[in-house]
């Protein structure tokens, strides 16, 4: 098992050195990915865990007209239905009932929660974009590899052109093999986002019934 480990990581050195000095962009790229793809999977994975039970949690609590106990579990809670539901909860606290205000105070929380939950997603764009296109760069630069071979040697053989055509081969297979993966997992981030989006417009809704309650009560 440990020789065929060895043997494993034997090959890929060997496929990353003939795949020449585009490797290393390819590389950089797929770290890049990596590290946005951990960051994104344990914040988006944390933030849905959470909301689902908070929205149903909060919700009960405002129907037993425990406003500061709703506030307290939205303070321990992290994510950004929470914060919604804080900005607009507090401002409900404070007296303040104004809808306009409440709408904006919600309406910019969001805004900076949606900016948080999109960080990080126009990396895995550009790198999904870039990889196959620096393979395809790759491609091209062990094509003109293998006809200058031709060229120098005024003759086609195979041994001539089999450098160059491997480096074009590994390079594209580099780029599609990091483009194809962190592809899928930037529309999975997308799907995920769009349903704390929802979330999100639920948790504002709450806060929207809960002035609407507490001023028609003040009006009777």
């Amino acid at each position: 098992m440990d020789n065929q480990g060895a043997e494993i990581r034997f090959t890929l050195l060997n496929m990353f050195h003939d795949g020449g000095a585009f490797m290393y962009p390819l590389v950089l790229c797929s770290l890049f990915a990596l590290g946005v793809v951990i960051a994104k999977m344990y914040a988006l994975v944390s933030a849905r865990r959470a909301s689902k039970g908070l929205l149903r949690e909060v919700e009960g609590l405002l129907q037993a007209n425990k406003l500061t106990e709703a506030i307290r579990r939205c303070e321990e809670t992290p994510g950004p239905v929470a914060a919604i539901l804080l900005s607009g909860l507090r401002r409900v606290q404070d007296d303040d009932l104004s809808s306009n205000d409440v709408e904006k105070a919600v309406k910019t929380t969001g805004t900076i929660e949606l900016g948080f939950l999109e960080r990080g997603l126009p990396i895995l764009a550009t790198v999904s974009n870039v990889a196959p296109l620096l393979g395809f760069l790759g491609t091209v630069a062990g094509m003109i590899q293998a006809f200058d071979a031709i060229a120098r040697a005024g003759q086609v053989e195979a041994s001539l052109v089999a450098g160059g055509i491997k480096v074009a081969l590994i390079t594209t297979a580099a780029g599609l093999i990091i483009a194809v993966p962190v592809n899928i997992l930037y529309n999975y981030f997308v799907t995920r986002i769009d349903k704390l989006i929802v979330d999100m417009e639920e948790g504002a809704g709450q806060v929207s019934n809960l002035i609407w309650d507490l001023t028609a009560a003040r009006s009777k």
